[in-house]
């Protein structure tokens, strides 16, 4: 079996028994299970949306400053700019998430 499968297969036993549980957890604490569910979700993709975004920013301006190391001033400062408003957008998923589920 390759990595690849195994956390396949990993990944969905964990989605499957982690909703259950979620669900089960209802009546102890007093609120919506979908909407706790919903908010995981939220914040979970948010965060692999953005970690994504960051390698995909930092990786582009590396390349371009390795092709061109005079230019590494004049990519340095967009990229930070970049990856700041990228974690700024998860930031807002995570704000959300738990105003969804009124803490």
């Amino acid at each position: 079996m390759t990595i690849r499968k195994a956390i396949l297969i990993m990944t969905g036993l964990m989605l499957t028994f982690g909703a259950q549980a979620a669900m089960a957890a209802e009546g102890a604490a007093g609120g919506d299970a979908y909407a706790s569910l919903s908010a995981a979700l939220a914040i979970g993709i948010a965060a692999f949306g953005g970690a994504i975004a960051q390698g995909k920013t930092a990786a582009a301006a590396l390349e371009g400053i390795a092709r061109n190391p005079a230019a590494s001033g004049k990519v340095f400062v967009p990229m930070i700019i970049g990856l700041a408003l990228i974690e700024s957008l998860v930031l807002y998923a995570f704000v959300i998430a738990f105003v969804k589920i009124k803490i």
